[in-house]
């Protein structure tokens, strides 16, 4: 059963993921206080787990001049007793593109790739409080231009 501050206390975790994206404040460890060692994301540009999936996400913010994250309707159900969650949210994703990616693109290009999507979370309590172990991301609409990714590299744009 779900207790209000085992609700509470994940949303917080959510609402403080997105600002730790936004502010780019990416220092050795900082994801510890968001997700486990061995965490597995799932999202739009392919799968990571543990240092990759970390590693991932700093790469895929750094993909853009800045970015606004906002969560919303975060559900939650939690067995207190065994220590594990689950959780969804809605988001909206506003990414602003770095100078040289509109030059690249020409007059005209849309500076805003916006992505209104869900995510979805397995958690566990540690001794530090909730941490998410695994989180995927689905792309529900988009608008502009993802960015420009590595060779290779496909985005999974909703359909």
């Amino acid at each position: 059963m779900t207790t209000t501050q085992d609700h509470t206390e994940i949303a917080l975790l959510v609402s403080r993921f997105f600002r730790a994206l936004d502010e780019r404040k990416f220092e050795e460890g900082w994801a510890r206080a968001f997700v486990t060692d061995d965490v597995r994301t799932v999202t739009p540009i392919g799968l990571a787990e543990g240092a990759a999936a970390v590693r991932h996400t700093e790469e895929a913010i750094r993909r853009f001049a800045r970015t606004q994250h906002v969560s919303a309707d975060v559900l939650v159900d939690a067995d207190a007793a065994s220590g594990s969650a689950t959780a969804s949210w809605n988001a909206h994703m506003t990414h602003v593109h770095h100078p040289a990616t509109l030059e690249r693109r020409g007059p005209g290009a849309d500076p805003l790739f916006t992505v209104g999507g869900r995510y979805d979370a397995e958690l566990r309590r540690t001794d530090d409080g909730w941490r998410i172990s695994r989180l995927s991301v689905e792309a529900i609409w988009t608008t502009g231009q993802p960015p420009v990714l590595p060779e290779g590299v496909e985005p999974v744009l909703p359909r």
